[in-house]
């Protein structure tokens, strides 16, 4: 269901230096049999080094193991770091693919710019993904809902105290075999929605995908686990009355009348990459999409009324995810019958068909890497 296009070569100015104690075929196979996510990584990982003199050297594939780090590293006290989240997918073929690398090269390139960090080429960022993925192929699962998450990330190395921007970074790339991200699989979430905390405020790094932000929300989000609630939804900086996203997900509002709306971006909130996806597969759909301010207001009174009929989340490490309660210290509400919305898991089944080439790549989201 997809296109015959070849890997590239953008792998081919990285050194692979292969481990000499790779997991046996054994232990691998038991790690890919119920993969949980982010806490198995396979043998590699591909890395590059920047220094402000000579410019990004050694492209290499090398044995994945512990950084070793002066206690004095910029990142440490600083937290220059920006980072990237991503999926390989075993298609039926046995050949593997990832969905829109290219956006997550560009808007990796706009977090560096941000946090003072060199930029990475286009062609090293899908170079470092293509040499590992093909290293560690046998990595990739081919069980249903599984895939290698990759994760590029860029941090400062440089050895000094002082706040400026570092003359040193390191870029790297590592792999991890995963399943479902919430460990019930795919079901209705409960959202606390914040008052009291931030994710990112006007000027700041919210647009950017970097650590700080998702280090500002983890207070927030015990806050919801204590509540009972799954995930925290946080509200703008400067009048705490507009939705902006969750701790790691963007947000959409499904209406009565089949139209949808989800907030504008507007500097402080992350610019998705399946959040656009969404909105071009809704708009092919001819469904009436609108990027707008949502107020929390707005939005109770639609729950209220009935005119709100779904609510969903959606990230590269949940797909989509269904909201099925709001709440807060004011109200608790439950989005129509609290179950997964129609739109919702559509729009969701036909993303992963994509994704997993079951159902044609009509606007070339797929890049093949082995």
């Amino acid at each position: 269901m997809h296109s015959t296009t070849l890997p590239s070569d953008d792998a081919a100015t990285f050194d692979v230096r292969l481990t000499d104690t790779p997991r046996s075929d054994a232990e691998r196979e038991a790690a890919l049999a119920a993969p949980r996510f982010g806490t198995v990584f396979t043998d590699h990982m591909a890395r590059v080094t920047w220094t402000a003199e000579g410019g990004w050297t050694d492209r290499r594939v090398e044995r994945y193991g512990p950084l070793q780090l002066d206690p004095a590293t910029a990142v440490l006290h600083y937290a220059q770091e920006i980072f990237e989240g991503m999926k390989a997918y075993r298609h039926a073929d046995g050949s593997v693919w990832t969905f829109r690398p290219e956006a997550n090269a560009a808007r990796f390139a706009a977090s560096a710019r941000r946090l003072a960090l060199p930029e990475l080429a286009e062609a090293d960022f899908l170079g470092a993904i293509e040499a590992l993925v093909r290293t560690d192929e046998a990595w990739v699962p081919s069980a249903p809902d599984t895939s290698l998450y990759l994760r590029p990330f860029m941090y400062a190395s440089e050895t000094f105290l002082g706040v400026r921007p570092s003359a040193e970074a390191e870029f790297i790339t590592i792999a991890s075999p995963v399943g479902p991200y919430f460990a019930q699989g795919v079901h209705p979430v409960s959202i606390w929605v914040s008052r009291d905390f931030n994710r990112a405020g006007p000027g700041g790094t919210g647009a950017a995908k970097c650590g700080g932000n998702y280090a500002a929300s983890l207070l927030p989000q015990q806050e919801a686990f204590a509540r009972g609630c799954e995930q925290v939804a946080f509200l703008d900086a400067a009048t705490g009355t507009t939705l902006e996203e969750l701790g790691g997900m963007n947000i959409f509002v499904v209406h009565a009348d089949g139209s949808v709306s989800t907030p504008v971006l507007t500097g402080s909130i992350l610019e998705g990459i399946t959040r656009s996806s969404i909105l071009q597969l809704l708009a092919d759909r001819g469904v009436a999409v609108t990027e707008q301010a949502i107020t929390l207001g707005e939005l109770r009174a639609g729950l209220e009324d009935g005119t709100v009929r779904e609510v969903f989340a959606c990230g590269t490490a949940a797909v989509i995810t269904p909201i099925g309660r709001l709440a807060s210290d004011d109200f608790d509400l439950t989005v129509a019958d609290g179950t997964a919305g129609e739109l919702t898991m559509s729009v969701r089944d036909e993303l992963t068909d994509i994704q997993y080439g079951r159902r044609p790549d009509t606007h070339g989201w797929l890049r093949r890497l082995v």
